[in-house]
């Protein structure tokens, strides 16, 4: 299969790639930077390097400025936006033009669509929360929907907090435990829909295969976790002092909105989509994952 990725040298697209090589597809990455093609990856810098009779069987699209990269101003709420809607635009408007459309699209999109529902258990048929985050979500995954219309299934992967040893948000979280000073964010009690980064690649190797799925997939572990649980479980693998909590007013005067919207504010969600697809997930409860983080069974 001839899969075109965009955001492919990013978070998850750095992990994604290797996977998709091994399955045997051919990859073309979409991204800013300059690299070398080789070992079956080919770099465009924009979507206007694709003739219009290239074969492109699927296109896996994770392009987007980090939603926890820096404070959120006018200005970089603005770069999430256009960073999203502008990359998804430009890929449907390739889906047109090419001479056979691909036959899929997964489009990321993020649970932050379902809004802070506290320990409301939420899937795929759970509507739509409030706030930025899921404004923006919805415009995200709107724009990836006009591809349907080309006769292109689209699934639009609902990613929770992603977890790896490598980066991300659990470098983060884990940071004072490595330290000895175990803590939660404000109540502790909101619930934290974490998924580890290799069931996230695996996902969406799954999703390209599946051929009867389309629309919302949520991709986060089915065992999510309140910031109190997250606390004790790391405890359980490293040596700290009892747990404290950082106070929500710490956190906003240090953060502003990315504080309400990402670290205080909860989301139960679960895989129900996926898990009836038959999909197993190699990290399905925290324990194993953190086993696997730390290097501590």
């Amino acid at each position: 299969m001839y899969v075109l990725v965009t955001g492919g040298t990013g978070f998850i697209g750095s992990a994604l790639l290797p996977r998709l090589r091994g399955d045997g597809h051919e990859i073309t990455v979409l991204s800013r930077g300059r690299h070398a093609d080789g070992g079956g990856i080919r770099y465009v810098r924009t979507l206007d390097e694709i003739a219009d009779d290239a074969t492109v069987d699927a296109v896996i699209n994770l392009a987007g400025a980090s939603l926890n990269g820096r404070r959120w101003t006018g200005a970089y709420k603005r770069e999430m936006v256009e960073s999203r809607l502008d990359t998804t635009a430009a890929v449907v408007e390739l889906c047109r033009r090419l001479a056979r459309p691909p036959s899929v699209l997964v489009s990321a999109s993020a649970i932050g669509y379902y809004g802070d529902r506290g320990d409301e258990p939420l899937d795929e048929q759970s509507s739509m929360g409030e706030g930025f985050s899921a404004e923006l979500c919805r415009d995200w995954e709107g724009a990836a929907r006009e591809a349907e219309a080309l006769g292109v299934r689209v699934c639009l992967a609902r990613l929770g907090v992603v977890f790896d040893r490598e980066g991300g948000a659990f470098a983060e979280l884990s940071r004072p435990f490595r330290f000895g000073i175990a803590n939660w964010l404000g109540s502790g009690r909101q619930y934290l829909s974490w998924v580890h980064r290799a069931d996230v690649i695996a996902a969406f190797a799954f999703l390209l295969e599946q051929e009867d799925i389309d629309g919302p997939v949520n991709i986060t572990a089915p065992a999510p976790v309140t910031h109190r649980e997250l606390c004790a479980a790391l405890r359980q693998k490293l040596t700290t002092l009892p747990g404290v909590p950082v106070p929500g007013f710490v956190m906003r005067a240090l953060l502003g909105e990315v504080a309400d919207e990402l670290l205080l504010a909860g989301q139960k969600v679960l895989p129900k989509r996926l898990e009836a697809a038959g999909f197993r997930f190699h990290y399905p409860a925290i324990d194993s994952a953190l086993g696997q983080l730390l290097g501590k069974p």
